[in-house]
Formats: structure tokens, C-alpha cells, sequence
């Protein structure tokens, strides 16, 4: 026989109130959940972005702004040169949110930063290359043997650059790797003092256009060039509701700016200091629609990291799946 209690024995106004207890007790805890939440949610959510981007449009249109302001939460944006400065600002404890290419965050894992995968965009291929002056003599990435290239280290370019050489039949010794943010490389490149840059949009497009830069090769057919969204460890797990807040509101932004290139790179032009001709220039080589993170973009996250460790760039073997946001 059944050890569970047959409450059909029990009298209709016990087993009523049998069930408004249980009820009762379930809605009380649920309550309890919600408020504990609500009591851990913070006061500021900060924000890291980078010069360009759907962070920069989200940021103009002050919708994230409206909707967390009814749960008594302001935004704080903060700005970065690159993907791993931005990375260094969440490992600081500076930053709850951001966003970054394919390759800083396998550099973070490595250096121990603790953050999750939160969402990702289409891979972008054409917003990434390998550009040469425009009269240099180099019209090949098998020609790079022994030249000076610029790249942000730890940054997207940085794979981009490792699989260009790899295809070319080169390794990574064979080229003289010069570490600079983009200004920095931007400058070096203008004035001759390298032979080649590693560049992603819209710095790529400014290049092009404002310096006749060429391109050796973008990264189609070589690498994604896929952007992800991190949340830390902590806020992703304390505030499900607040990361998908956050998602949610970059999904309309991309759905919006799909479809208004030139009204994007209007607004994004003041913000940036680039003219909506090279703006929309990039926006178009972008992709749009944020999309969970699924196994299989883990498995390209795990190529990455074991490439670079591979490379001696990082020190040990990593698991890129300690980085999975879980979430119910």
C-alpha cells in the first residue's frame, strides 16, 4: 500500500485549509526569493563599452536607463580602448557588464578573471583585417615573414592574425609582433614605423578611408570574429533578471539598427569622432541579433584557447565551459 496520506478521507473545509497552508507556504517562499533578490540587486549597474558598437547606441537612446530606473537602478557607462583594458576594469571589480571580441576572453580565463558568457552577436568576419600602407610592397600575408604588425594583444586580431599566418604556411616567430592599442598602432602605421596593422572596425574603416590602407586579407574564411557579452560570475548568478534586462535591450537595438545603417552611424558619429561615411561603412561589414550561447559556440571559445595555449600565449590548458552562464 501507499504511504502517501489519501486526503479524499480528509473532511472538505480541513482539506481546504490543507491546501491554502501549502499554498500559502509556497507563495511565501517564493516571496522570500523574490525579496532577498531584490534586497542583493544593486544600486548601480556598471557598464563597460568600447568606442563603438550597440553598447554606444544603447547608451544614446537611454532606454536601459528608463527601465532599470523602475527598480531604483541608475546605469554607469564606462569606456575602454579594447576588449582585455575592459576585461582588466571587471577583474577590478569596475564593471558588471561588457562586451568584447572572441579572444580577450580567453586571456581573461587564463589570468583568473571570474566571469560568464551572457550572449553573443553573428560572427562578423569582414570587420576584422590585416591592413598594409597603401604603397607598401607587401600584397600577401605570406609576405609578413620578418615584418613589423601591430595588434592590440589578447584582442580578436590577435586569432585573426595567428590563423592568417597559419594558412600562409608562417609561425607565430616568423613576424615581429608590436603590441599597441588602436591609437597607438594607429599612429605607428601612419608614420611607417610598422609594416602591417591588425585592426578591427570601425578603426579599419577610419583607415581605409582617412589613410588609403589596404588590406592583406579580413578574417572571412579564417576565424568568426564573434562578439560577446560577460556578465561577472556574480551578478549573473545573483541577477538573472537584470543580465536579461540588459540582453533584452541590445536585441531591440539590433533589430533597429539593422534596418537604419544611416540613422545609426548619424548618431553614433558626434559620439565617436568618425564621419557616418566610415560609419556606415562598418555597420555594414557588422552583424546584428544577440543570441544565446550555445555548446557549439563554446567549442569555438575551446579552439581559441587551446590555439593560444598551443602558442605558449597562455600559461595552462583551459576549460572554457567554467565560463557557462548557468542559469534557470
Amino acid at each position: 500500500m501507499s504511504d502517501r496520506k489519501n486526503t479524499s478521507f480528509i473532511p472538505a473545509r480541513r482539506r481546504t485549509l490543507f491546501t491554502l497552508a501549502a499554498l500559502g507556504a509556497g507563495l511565501s517562499g517564493a516571496l522570500a526569493g523574490r525579496v532577498a533578490q531584490a534586497a542583493d540587486a544593486p544600486k548601480t549597474l556598471r557598464i563597460g563599452y568600447q568606442k563603438y558598437g550597440n553598447f554606444v547606441v544603447l547608451k544614446a537612446r537611454g532606454s536601459l536607463e528608463k527601465r532599470l530606473a523602475a527598480q531604483g537602478i541608475a546605469v554607469q557607462w564606462l569606456e575602454f580602448a579594447a576588449g582585455p583594458q575592459l576585461l582588466e576594469g571587471l577583474n577590478a571589480g569596475a564593471v558588471d557588464i561588457g562586451t568584447v571580441g572572441e579572444t580577450p576572453p580567453i586571456f581573461a580565463q587564463a589570468a583568473g578573471v571570474d566571469f560568464v558568457y551572457i550572449g553573443h552577436e553573428p560572427p562578423a568576419p569582414r570587420a576584422e583585417a590585416i591592413v598594409v600602407p597603401k604603397d607598401s610592397a607587401l600584397h600577401s600575408v605570406a609576405e609578413l615573414r620578418g615584418k613589423k604588425v601591430a595588434l592590440n594583444r589578447g584582442s580578436n586580431v590577435h586569432f585573426l592574425l595567428v590563423e592568417a599566418l597559419r594558412k600562409a604556411n608562417l609561425a607565430w616567430s616568423d613576424i615581429q609582433p608590436v603590441y599597441l592599442a588602436p591609437a597607438d598602432a594607429r599612429a605607428a602605421f601612419v608614420q611607417g614605423s610598422i609594416d602591417a596593422w591588425a585592426i578591427w572596425d570601425p578603426y579599419l574603416a577610419a583607415v581605409e578611408k582617412q589613410a588609403s590602407a589596404r588590406q592583406l586579407t579580413d578574417a572571412s574564411g579564417l576565424v568568426r570574429n564573434v562578439q560577446y557579452y560577460l556578465a561577472t560570475r556574480k551578478i549573473a548568478t545573483a541577477q538573472p533578471q537584470l543580465v536579461r534586462a540588459v540582453l533584452d535591450e541590445l536585441d531591440q537595438i539590433d533589430r533597429w539598427a539593422r534596418d537604419n545603417v544611416p540613422a545609426v552611424a548619424a548618431q553614433l558619429s558626434p559620439l565617436v569622432g568618425l564621419d557616418t561615411g566610415i560609419l556606415e561603412t562598418a555597420l555594414r561589414r557588422t552583424s546584428y541579433g544577440v543570441q544565446a550561447i550555445e555548446p557549439a559556440t563554446l567549442a569555438y571559445q575551446q579552439q581559441i584557447a587551446d590555439t593560444f595555449t598551443g602558442l605558449k600565449l597562455i600559461p595552462r590548458k583551459l576549460d572554457v565551459t567554467e565560463a557557462r552562464w548557468n542559469v534557470a
